[in-house]
């Protein structure tokens, strides 16, 4: 690897038994995400009680200093399907979402159990695809969560995955819990994984791979790094985390993959133990940005030329004569990513037309498009009000 991309992807030394990191001891409103691997057995599909009461002793020690603490926590299936007695393997969707409606009640009770040897009150909070995505049930849950923090509660938040059948089958903890952080406005995101960090190769298959401290923008050549980590019972992976990583960043919260596979995974945050964080650019984010950038699924990608992106970059909106190409599946309102011609995501946004009217349009004048598809409509093809850009690539 070459100086230049070191350089480009943030590479420093690791130091173990530093500091804990600005950004940590600086945020007031922390999301942790627990994956089923690290909550339950893999071999027993038994709780491990001894791990989530040093969990919970690091959150109580957390909420003691001042700080909100939102958990966003998998483990119902696992638990679940060890209580039915299910076959070991993949599961069928019927399976999956009986284990889940067992499983959540015995976890809920856990996290209760462990919140109250503390004196804290934990709350279960149960969400869907479309409760991030539906902008009137994504501010209910916004304002439900908001409140219990103000009442000093420990919100934990899971996929309701008795009825939310994507998830079960697409659906991972990693990018949900990137959009609860958004939707709440955290200023901190933690993942807690089977592994440190960001490797520059998969560890366990390359003697050279070197984890990365700090990214400090998500490159084509950091998503190349993303090999798979996932487990039996964690869906997720190295790739999903650096999509948590972009919803993330782009609501302007920080975010930190450290190891799970310790005692008192928090604390050792605390006392700096080795991990990759991704820090948020810097400029302010609108509410309505963070809604954007925390959509669980753009439904296509829209490319656009060198024009345009400048134009964008600068505070202009996104017409149809700027751009070259459109994939996916896309309909009027949804979210799309906006890309570079190399490929590179430059932000998302809320498109105004459908893929169908988009193509017949896109390299035309605006003024021409109600001639091309037979009806008025935006000059835009996405406004600035309905973008949330990477602000740090406008300033490369």
């Amino acid at each position: 690897m070459s100086d230049d991309a070191n350089t480009t992807l943030a590479l420093v030394a690791s130091s173990a038994g530093a500091a804990a990191r600005p950004e940590w001891t600086t945020a007031q409103r922390i999301v942790v995400k627990i994956g089923s691997a690290l909550l339950v057995d893999r071999a027993t599909g038994i709780l491990k009680t001894d791990w989530l009461a040093s969990l919970m002793e690091d959150v109580a020690a957390l909420a003691k200093s001042g700080k909100e603490i939102v958990l966003v926590s998998s483990g119902a299936i696992a638990l679940g399907r060890h209580t039915l007695k299910l076959p070991k393997g993949a599961l069928e969707l019927e399976q999956s979402q009986a284990a889940a409606a067992v499983g959540q009640i015995s976890l809920a009770h856990a996290y209760q159990d462990f919140a109250r040897q503390h004196g804290l009150i934990a709350a279960q909070i149960l969400v869907t695809l479309g409760d991030t995505e539906e902008r009137r049930r994504y501010l209910n849950a916004r304002h439900t969560i908001d409140r219990l923090l103000a009442l000093k509660a420990i919100p934990v938040v899971n996929e309701n995955d008795t009825v939310a059948t994507t998830e079960i089958r697409y659906g991972d903890n990693d990018r949900l819990s990137a959009r609860v952080a958004s939707m709440v406005s955290a200023d901190c995101l933690v993942l807690l994984s089977d592994i440190d960090g960001l490797y520059t190769a998969p560890p366990g298959s390359d003697k050279d791979a070197r984890r990365l401290d700090l990214v400090t923008e998500i490159t084509p050549e950091i998503e190349a790094m993303a090999g798979d980590a996932g487990t039996e019972l964690s869906k997720g992976g190295m790739k999903t985390k650096i999509e948590a990583g972009k919803i993330a960043r782009a609501a302007g919260c920080d975010m930190v993959i450290a190891s799970g596979k310790v005692m008192h995974p928090l604390r050792a945050i605390s006392e700096g133990c080795p991990a990759t964080w991704f820090i948020a650019p810097s400029d302010p984010v609108t509410a309505k940005q963070r809604w954007i950038s925390g959509q669980l699924e753009p439904r296509g990608s829209i490319v656009v030329d060198a024009g345009a992106e400048k134009a964008m970059m600068s505070g202009k909106s996104l017409l149809p004569a700027g751009v070259t190409a459109v994939t996916g599946n896309f309909d009027r309102g949804d979210v799309v990513i906006i890309r570079t011609a190399t490929g590179h995501e430059i932000g998302r946004g809320l498109v105004a037309y459908a893929k169908a009217d988009t193509e017949r349009i896109i390299g035309r004048k605006s003024r021409e498009a109600a001639e091309i598809l037979g009806f008025e409509g935006r000059p835009e093809l996405i406004h600035r009000d309905d973008m949330a850009l990477n602000r740090a690539h406008a300033k490369k």
